[in-house]
């Protein structure tokens, strides 16, 4: 299965069979108070900073998330889209809850891009599903429903299966659907990577689609974060992820040696390359 994502003028295919895309989780104020302070002073510099520092590091797409309390997401996404695209061609994943502010950005970005995410609930099936299809986006479903969310893999598989299901019948191709089989902390609950590990292989062994999850939220709360990341991917490669949300300063490196050790590397170019470039900006 592939799924194709454009800048304006550059194209990522997301392979279900490899090699591993990369999507650069940066742009998220959840994580850096100075983009908070620089995005509600209207300067989006740093946001520039990080867009560069994660292409260098290995990012292919990149993930664009404003949200925090009293922001208007519906004026701010776009904006901050806007400032990207004038300076980096790269295709871009669209990260809010608000589906206005999703509709506001894919009204400028131009290319083909990626909704993050709509969800089994109904009224996210309604309204995000609607929207991909009119402005012919990727989408990422996340198995989560009304029921909330399950840590059984056949559940979780079967609410995959209704978002696909409604999906197609919205109009939107097969191909166009990425699946996040929701990764969560370990720290929390010890047989948690093993429910998305296994999610992962059910997702890929039944339905073929691409698969993502935020690689980063296993390790939350643990010391090490970076060593468990890294373990973790490398799994969930091997057992069908495609295209995770990470850090690539921290990940890209664990995910070129997968790679490469699954045979998807002729003659380790890919992952020669990386660390020549790696040695050279160090």
């Amino acid at each position: 299965m592939q799924t194709i994502l454009r800048g304006i003028n550059s194209e990522v295919t997301i392979d279900s069979n490899g090699p591993v895309i990369i999507i650069g989780e940066c742009i998220n104020p959840t994580r850096r108070k100075k983009l908070v302070s620089t995005l509600q002073e209207g300067n989006f510099d740093y946001v520039l900073e990080l867009v560069e520092s994660q292409i260098k590091a290995g990012a292919d797409v990149l993930d664009v998330n404003v949200g925090y309390p009293g922001v208007d997401d519906v004026k701010l996404l776009p904006q901050t889209v806007l400032a990207i695209r004038k300076k980096f061609d790269i295709p871009l994943c669209l990260d809010s809850p608000n589906p206005d502010a999703i509709e506001a950005a894919l009204k400028v970005a131009g290319g083909k891009c990626l909704i993050n995410s709509v969800n089994g609930e109904e009224k996210s099936l309604k309204s995000l599903l609607k929207i991909a299809k009119e402005y012919e986006a990727a989408i990422i479903g996340l198995v989560m429903d009304d029921d909330g969310i399950t840590h059984d893999p056949i559940k979780r598989l079967s609410i995959a299966e209704k978002i696909l299901d409604r999906a197609v019948k919205t109009g939107i191709k097969e191909e166009n659907l990425i699946i996040d089989p929701l990764a969560m902390a370990v720290s929390a609950d010890s047989r948690a990577c093993i429910v998305t590990l296994e999610t992962i292989k059910l997702v890929h062994q039944k339905l073929g689609l691409n698969i993502t999850i935020g690689a980063s939220n296993i390790s939350f709360g643990l010391p090490g974060r970076e060593d468990l990341n890294s373990a973790f991917v490398s799994l969930a490669i091997m057992n069908g992820l495609t295209c995770p949300i990470a850090n690539p300063e921290k990940i890209t490196a664990a995910i070129r040696a997968s790679d490469l050790v699954l045979g998807r590397d002729d003659y380790a170019v890919r992952f020669v390359d990386y660390f020549q470039n790696r040695a050279i900006t160090s």
